[in-house]
């Protein structure tokens, strides 16, 4: 595998704006760190890869994101890494809308070299315990009624897989307010007529 990859100069090229900065920095630094360091796509974002996957970056339509493989593993003494499912973006550092919302190159370095020295090492996460299923969501009167009025939207819904149904009920089902809860149904309406789901911006 090369060291630089084409598609990814491609990738930043198209991107906003405030997002080219951003990616190009955290380029350059991993390759910075090691010319043995790579890149490649995967699911249609920039990855980098040291005897496996080693990090991965991605940029939306108002942030970027960008985070370690192995992130759970690497020792964090300066309490920048977020770890996964502590916020809502993807990553581990939250929603990067510029450089200065990143932590200082000699951290990410530092993480860069954990990350690496792990790959040395053959580290192997452990395996996961077996999640207990969620208890099915029923479906609100409100939301199916909602979704009879597009047929398109139904059908599309339907079709989705039962997490992806769950999603978008949880999302639906947790508004504290009735206005909130409506908005939140014309949103879902929408995504769901586009076939996407409810968390597709972080994927």
């Amino acid at each position: 595998m090369e060291q630089y990859d084409h598609r990814i100069d491609e990738y930043i090229g198209k991107k906003a704006a405030f997002a080219q900065p951003i990616l190009k920095h955290l380029r350059a630094l991993m390759h910075s760190v090691s010319p043995q360091i790579t890149e490649t796509i995967k699911w249609g974002h920039p990855f980098f890869e040291y005897k496996g996957t080693l990090a991965n970056m991605a940029a939306f339509k108002e942030h970027c994101v960008f985070g370690f493989w192995n992130s759970t593993a690497i020792n964090d003494p300066y309490g920048v890494m977020q770890r996964p499912g502590e916020k809502e973006a993807a990553g581990n550092f939250d929603r990067i809308t510029k450089l200065s919302d990143l932590p200082s190159d000699e951290i990410l370095k530092d993480f860069i070299l954990q990350g690496i020295a792990l790959k040395d090492n053959n580290y192997k996460p452990s395996a996961k315990k077996a999640s207990v299923p969620k208890a099915p969501i029923e479906m609100p009167d409100y939301f199916a009624a909602a979704l009879a009025d597009n047929q398109k939207a139904l059908a599309i819904f339907q079709d989705f897989s039962p997490s992806c149904k769950r999603e978008y009920l949880e999302w639906i089902t947790e508004a504290k307010t009735d206005a909130t809860r409506q908005k939140r149904i014309e949103t879902a309406l929408e995504w769901i007529g586009e076939g996407k789901t409810r968390n597709w911006k972080y994927k």
